[in-house]
């Protein structure tokens, strides 16, 4: 492993996600990396800031996001990006204005407009599940139709939604928040200058949510490195938290 890759992570989550949605990952990051320093950060209206309005743009949640690992002392040093879905492209965008801050990055199940169509981006599948669950109002409930819509592992769904409704009654995320994080996902258009830090994509071919040819699209136009689950859901840390840190790993050594 190079000298500064695998560092020091900057974890970020996803559309409607918070830094403790990460659950067991973290703990799983740091065994495997014990001389690295691990920070999450929220996007804007959500976790620690789920009483701000989010903006409804990436550039705009890229500058609160950056701001933070400003203000925490994290751009000191180069730091490696991990990041799902809206949080990938909040580390897209970060890596093209800010290459210097990046020294790699490593992206989840994610989508570009100008890249995929909308009935890929958001699965037209999931339509039916997906937009009632924005206004149900018993937090168990709705979290049990998240993780039933993100995850694979059945097992563990009833156990996920009470950890996940409980995070939701601390700090409840607004629908409006997440009307706000929608819009800018489903608006958001890169340039097509390729990143100067090196990339590496990972999806799910068991992904519900989002379609895994929106990486391989993103794969083809910017010549990355794509590694594919062969069964897990969106919340790929979730289902095979293992797997991630394998193919990170072994990406590491490489550069």
């Amino acid at each position: 492993m190079g000298n500064k890759h695998g560092r020091h992570w900057v974890l970020l989550r996803g559309l409607a996600r918070e830094s403790e949605h990460w659950g067991g990952f973290v703990p799983q990051l740091k065994a495997q990396f014990p001389s690295s320093t691990v920070t999450t950060l929220d996007l804007p209206g959500t976790g620690r800031f789920f009483q701000q309005t989010s903006p409804n743009r990436i550039p705009a949640i890229t500058e609160h996001v950056r701001s933070q690992a400003q203000a925490l002392g994290l751009l000191e040093q180069p730091v490696t990006l991990l990041a799902v879905s809206l949080g990938a492209m909040v580390a897209w965008e970060w890596l093209q204005h800010y290459p210097d801050d990046v020294c790699s990055a490593v992206l989840m199940n994610t989508s570009f407009a100008n890249l995929s169509p909308f009935y890929q981006r958001l699965r037209w599948q999931c339509y039916g599940t997906f937009c009632p669950l924005l206004w149900c109002r018993d937090a168990y409930q709705r979290e049990l139709g998240v993780v039933q819509l993100v995850s694979n592992r059945k097992a563990s769904y009833q156990q996920t939604a009470q950890e996940w409704a409980h995070i939701q009654q601390t700090r409840p995320l607004s629908v409006k928040n997440t009307l706000n994080q929608l819009m800018a996902a489903a608006s958001y258009r890169p340039a097509r200058t390729p990143p100067k830090p090196p990339v590496l994509l990972l999806n799910a071919k068991g992904d519900r949510l989002v379609s895994p040819f929106c990486s391989e699209a993103i794969q083809k136009r910017y010549s990355l490195e794509l590694h594919t689950h062969p069964w897990a859901g969106h919340d790929l840390t979730l289902d095979d938290g293992d797997w991630v840190i394998a193919q990170v790993r072994q990406w590491l050594l490489r550069n």
